[in-house]
């Protein structure tokens, strides 16, 4: 995983995810699921190259459920969108890395 990445826990969450002054992403996942080692490449991608405008955090929702139930996360991979330290938008399922960077444009007016 990126140097870029951070992985939340239950204990961490609020500092990492509520307090965080950048842009960020936070990406629902677990080790047995396939679509989410699809997107894991494209989410490394993107934390290199926004490195300087943009967090992303991963949960592993076995590990985590009470952030999981938190957010009604029901389906894996879930990325969660927040700015200004509060949550503004989701989206499920794998996305290409041009469509990601659409929603960083959208949500945060990152290019």
């Amino acid at each position: 995983m990126s140097n870029y990445i951070v992985n939340v826990t239950n204990v961490n969450f609020d500092t990492i995810v509520l307090k965080n002054k950048k842009p960020l992403i936070l990406d629902f996942w677990a080790e047995w699921c396939s679509p989410c080692k699809i997107f894991l490449p494209i989410l490394e991608e993107i934390s290199k190259e926004y490195k300087n405008s943009l967090q992303i955090a991963k949960v592993n929702v076995d590990d985590c459920k009470e952030i999981t139930e938190k957010y009604s996360i029901q389906s894996i991979p879930t990325i969660l969108f927040f700015n200004n330290k509060k949550f503004i938008s989701s989206h499920s399922g794998v996305i290409s890395i041009q469509e990601l960077k659409k929603l960083l444009h959208l949500h945060f007016n990152i290019t």
